[in-house]
């Protein structure tokens, strides 16, 4: 069986905003968003050669995939490809609720087909895995990924999915400056070994590491990531300094900088797509080149900062 192959970019766009209603304490990010203000992230971003959005059911229930949909049904299906996933978690109790959670998802996109589509959190990996495989077989969905599985779950996974002639394509975790756990479980090797993609979600954790935001600056009250980050941003400012540092000498952000690390470190960052001009700073950040030592001090200054970002919904990576 041949599996056309999945084409990876260096930087993909991230939707997980695009799920908050823009009212006050309604979401993660606090985010007012308006459709055309997307549209135009949409337009520059495509202009620019980025085309792989990144959304989820779960996100919004719903709300980020059909806000997505709507603001990409101007262009031409073949110019951009679509992720999204699986959440066994908020699965029905239908005979086969995978399947009915991907019409859903391609009713809300506006699409026959998803690129990239995955297993969201691994709830009972037998149990799941299987269900992805006639999907593949209906073209329906063109690849397939974990997200949030650890190194035996991805490679029970692969197992499974071998078995029917598919393979793990793709693997997403929470990974940037501050959480590392993917790197220290040895899942970025294994990726890296048996030439598996690996994306990196919350690269920039939700804006505290844009040197945006500070103790005199805090991040949107009533949002889920103020709770979260606001109490450790001084913590965070020495390291958020030296983003901003690196970055002045090449005429860029600190969240430029954050997103050039992750691809010097061989990942595809999703990189969370709320305003137009964060396109620029995803042009930048992969012209940039950082140094090996730049990296070591940065990653020295993030284990000094010494705080802990995993999410409520993440397992600790080492099995």
């Amino acid at each position: 069986m041949t599996i056309e192959n999945l084409q990876i970019p260096t930087v993909a766009l991230g939707t997980w905003a695009w799920g908050d209603s823009g009212e006050t304490g309604d979401g993660y990010f606090g985010s007012t968003l308006t459709k055309a203000s997307l549209e135009d992230v949409a337009d520059k971003a495509l202009a620019a050669g980025f085309t792989l959005w990144d959304t989820a059911v779960v996100y919004g229930m719903g709300r980020s995939e059909t806000v997505l949909g709507q603001v990409l049904k101007r262009f031409a299906r073949s110019d951009y490809q679509l992720s999204t996933k699986f959440t066994p978690q908020a699965a029905g109790a239908s005979e086969n609720p995978a399947a009915d959670m991907l019409e859903q998802s391609l009713a809300r996109l506006g699409t026959g087909y998803i690129d990239l589509y995955w297993i969201h959190n691994p709830a009972d990996v037998t149990r799941w895995t299987p269900h992805l495989i006639p999907l593949l077989k209906s073209g329906k969905v063109k690849h397939v990924g974990v997200s949030n599985h650890n190194l035996s779950e991805i490679a029970l996974a692969n197992q499974i999915l071998g078995e029917a002639g598919f393979r793990v394509e793709a693997v997403q975790n929470h990974y940037s400056l501050l959480y590392r756990s993917s790197e220290d479980a040895g899942i970025l090797d294994h990726c890296r070994n048996h030439g598996i993609p690996f994306f990196a979600y919350m690269v920039l954790e939700q804006g505290a590491l844009s040197g945006k935001y500070g103790p005199e600056n805090p991040l949107p009250e009533g949002s889920r990531r103020a709770e979260t980050y606001n109490a450790m941003l001084p913590q965070l400012k020495t390291l958020t300094d030296k983003l901003a540092s690196i970055g002045e000498k090449q005429g860029a952000a600190a969240p430029d900088v954050a997103t050039a690390w992750a691809i010097a470190k061989g990942t595809t960052p999703i990189i969370g797509m709320t305003r137009p001009d964060y396109i620029n700073g995803l042009v930048r950040a992969t012209s940039m080149t950082l140094s090996s030592d730049e990296v070591a001090e940065l990653e020295a200054l993030a284990d000094a900062a010494n705080v802990n970002t995993r999410g409520w919904w993440e397992k600790e990576m080492r099995a």
